[in-house]
This record gives C-alpha cells, sequence and structure tokens, in this order.
C-alpha cells in the first residue's frame, strides 16, 4: 500500500472509523432490539457503505469495523469476504471511547507516518469516490483539527435532496499522533470544543440513506436530479428518479421551506436542551422519542 506524503515529507494514516452494531445506550439501543435491524443494516452496509469504500481514487486508507462481541455467527460469515479482500478490519468490543481508538488505529497502521486521520463512517451511508482524497488535501496542507466536507446527499426512497451541513456526521479530525482526540473525541457537532474546525465546499462528499430505522436523520436540504452526480456515487444513483421541473419547483417553493422551518426548530430545541442538560438531556429525549414511536408502531399494528 502506497504512502501519501507532502512537499516537507510529513505522511498520513488515515482510518476510517464505523460503529456497526456496538451496544449502545438511549435511543439507538431500542432501535437495535427491533427484530430485523441487522439484518436490514447489513444489505445496507453491503449496498451503500463498502462499494462507496471502494471506489475511492485514494486507496491509501484503512478501515475499523466495530463490532458486538455477541453478535450472531451469521453476522461474521456474512462480512468475511469482505475481511479476507481487505476491505476492512473488524474489532470486537463492548464498548470503545476515542482513547481506544487512537490505540486501535497505532496497531493498525503501525503510525508510520506524521499525522493521523481519522474519519467517521456509519455503516447505511457512502462517500463520494473523491472524499477520502479531499479530506486527505487538507490534512497535507497543514490543518490540524476537524475536517468537514459541508456538501452531500440525502436519499429517501428514489429521490435524492443536495444538502449543506456545515458539522456533519462524516466528520475528520487531523493532527499529530502524539495526543491525538480522533473524530469520535465528541459528537460530530461539538468537536469544535476540542480543536479548531474547518467546513471545506464543494462538490458532494457523502450520501445519507433515510430508511425506516435511522435514528435521527431525515428528508433535508432540496430536491434534485441524482444522475449530476452518478460519477460522484458510482451505482447509488442507479434507479432513483429523475424528477420533472414540475416537481423541482414544488420542492423549493412549496415542501423544501417546510422542511427547512421544521429544521430550524428542531436545532433550536436541541441546542436549548444542549445548553440547559447537557448531552444526557438530549439522550434521554431521543429515548424518549424512539420509545414512544416504537409503542405508537406496535398499537398501529395491534390494531390492524
Amino acid at each position: 500500500m502506497t504512502r501519501n506524503a507532502s512537499a516537507t515529507g510529513s505522511a498520513i494514516d488515515h482510518v476510517l472509523l464505523t460503529r456497526f452494531n456496538l451496544p449502545s445506550r438511549g435511543a439507538e439501543s431500542l432501535i437495535r432490539a427491533q427484530d430485523g435491524w441487522l439484518r436490514d443494516r447489513v444489505a445496507l452496509f453491503e449496498r451503500h457503505t463498502v462499494p462507496s469504500v471502494r471506489e475511492q481514487t485514494v486507496i491509501d486508507v484503512r478501515w475499523i469495523v466495530y463490532l458486538d462481541p455477541e453478535s450472531p455467527t451469521w453476522l461474521a460469515d456474512r462480512l468475511r469476504p469482505h475481511v479476507e479482500n481487505g476491505t476492512f478490519v473488524p474489532l470486537y468490543r463492548e464498548s470503545v471511547e476515542w482513547s481506544d481508538v487512537v490505540i486501535d488505529a497505532r496497531q493498525l497502521t503501525g503510525a508510520r507516518g506524521n499525522v493521523l486521520v481519522t474519519t467517521n463512517l456509519d455503516n447505511d451511508d457512502a462517500l463520494a469516490i473523491d472524499f477520502v482524497e479531499r479530506v486527505q488535501q487538507q490534512a497535507r496542507a497543514g490543518w490540524h483539527g476537524a475536517i468537514y466536507l459541508g456538501t452531500g446527499l440525502i436519499q429517501y426512497g428514489d429521490r435524492v435532496y443536495l444538502r449543506q451541513d456545515p458539522d456533519n456526521a462524516f466528520c475528520s479530525v487531523a493532527e499529530p499522533w502524539a495526543g491525538a482526540l480522533t473524530a469520535w473525541r465528541d459528537w460530530h457537532v461539538l468537536l469544535g470544543t476540542h480543536m479548531p474546525t474547518t467546513t471545506i465546499s464543494g462538490a458532494p462528499a457523502w450520501l445519507q440513506v433515510v430508511h425506516g430505522r435511522n435514528v435521527s436523520n431525515r428528508i433535508r436540504g432540496r430536491l434534485t436530479d441524482p444522475e449530476s452526480y452518478s460519477a460522484l456515487f458510482p451505482a447509488q444513483m442507479e434507479g432513483l428518479t429523475r424528477p420533472n421541473q414540475f416537481a423541482l419547483r414544488a420542492d423549493r417553493y412549496l415542501y423544501g421551506p417546510g422542511r427547512e422551518t421544521r429544521e430550524l426548530a428542531r436545532r433550536l430545541v436541541k441546542n436549548t436542551i444542549l445548553a440547559l442538560a447537557g448531552k444526557g438531556g438530549i439522550e434521554r429525549l431521543s429515548a424518549s422519542l424512539a420509545a414512544f414511536r416504537r409503542r405508537a408502531r406496535l398499537v398501529r399494528r395491534s390494531s390492524r
């Protein structure tokens, strides 16, 4: 495997980080307990996440996928081909803190570079083919801190929406190995409390897939033509609807403003709770909402 170096001779150790089915608290624990969650998630992982990593224009990147030690045997069997071909390294843990990530990344890469770059990648999302290249360009330019590629796509059903998100979940952190914090030091929206941050504009760099088992993702942004981004997301845009002009105008002037208003209200509520009750308050609220939705689904099913 080749190593990326700048004109000054510095080299990068880049590691992608994915929580696949780690035991978790709050709303996510309720989602993960649902029947079929794991099988659905593997299908999304193989449909979106795995191909997008393998198609990167820069291949000098390693990938750690964290799994629950109590995972069923069939999951390891299903993932084995990706492990054997070197796509990612599975690590089975009951929990993972950011300090554990530093140790794992060091063992995986050998810490031969001068700069560690870590990137969060959820197991149902995808990267544009030049995502790694763009992040590494920023790291090679000497940036130490959090890196956000601010433009991305949201897929819901067969529709795609263009989204601007300056502190999105596809966060990366570039830093020296000494004193490394990693992209898992805190929630992606809170990395700025620990380090400098920068948001890079440009073409869409990531794809979030909104589906029935999402914890917090939802439709955001404006409706767009998926074919415009097929080169950045090979195979990801296949079979998706190309909206006509009427649909684009309706979304721009009717549906889009409504989504933006609701999103601003959610952000205001979240920021207020975060300021008053901290991260624990957000986690308790998310857990309560997830439990309420789950009970509502059970009631609907029982009334049929």
